[in-house]
């Protein structure tokens, strides 16, 4: 059998019965994770009471108040510590996926918004240079990183007390997550999921089109998987 790049190469009907094999798994794939995300709508919710206050364009603002209105909040966990200069180039290339989502997940009651401990001014700047314009918002002055178990204390971290469901190991001052909310009629916000590490993967449109390829990340000859990885202002083509 013939074969390019160390690959076979079959006529179309060999390729079609392979095809329609991998399409049974995909569907039971797509039915388990419709299963999932019926577990995860119906986890139990926590409220959240602490008066968290965020830095946003408009001024202080609660967390009720950055639903904008609506009645689900997802909250980007950007890492962006207080004295950095720039932000996390991988949260970039995460971030990179969420301009132009905003109107659609509005129609669907739900406000996406980024949020790092950075100050607002670094923010901003930040996303006017990589030219995003999903809404972002600084929890400099609050607990709200350190509650969600995104950013850590250096107590935190040489006494091994850092945990996203289980321990992190080497664990920087930040870390990327997710977190989601929803505001009852009376104001009450409920905290209702979180992810974190490769639970984000979802949300990077970039590595779910590279899984549909012959070569797929094509990171496992890297000395760490994401090393090619560069802020998109700063490759070099």
């Amino acid at each position: 059998m013939p074969e390019t790049a160390a690959h076979p190469v079959v006529d179309e009907q060999a390729w079609m019965a392979a095809r329609r094999e991998l399409l049974v798994k995909e569907k039971e794939f797509t039915l388990r994770r419709d299963e999932l995300s019926r577990e995860r709508r119906n986890l139990p919710w926590v409220r959240v009471d602490k008066p968290y206050i965020f830095d946003t364009p408009n001024g202080s603002q609660t967390l009720e108040q950055l639903f904008d209105g609506r009645r689900q909040l997802i909250v980007y966990h950007f890492m962006f510590g207080p004295e950095w200069q720039e932000g996390c180039p991988i949260c970039s290339f995460w971030a990179d996926n969420y301009d132009g989502l905003g109107v659609h997940l509005a129609h669907r009651n739900t406000t996406l918004i980024a949020v790092s401990r950075a100050p607002l001014g670094q923010l901003l700047a930040y996303r006017q240079r990589m030219g995003w314009s999903f809404p972002w918002a600084s929890s400099l002055h609050s607990d709200f990183n350190f509650d969600f178990n995104v950013s850590f204390t250096p107590q935190q971290r040489e006494n091994g007390g850092v945990e996203n469901y289980a321990p992190v190991e080497h664990p920087g001052e930040e870390s990327p997550g997710l977190s989601v909310f929803s505001r009852g009629d009376d104001g009450a916000i409920f905290h209702t999921y979180s992810c974190y590490s490769r639970g984000l993967d979802p949300l990077n449109s970039a590595y779910q089109l590279l899984d549909l390829t012959p070569l797929g990340r094509d990171e496992n000859s890297l000395p760490w998987s994401m090393a090619w990885l560069q802020r998109h202002d700063q490759y070099d083509n």
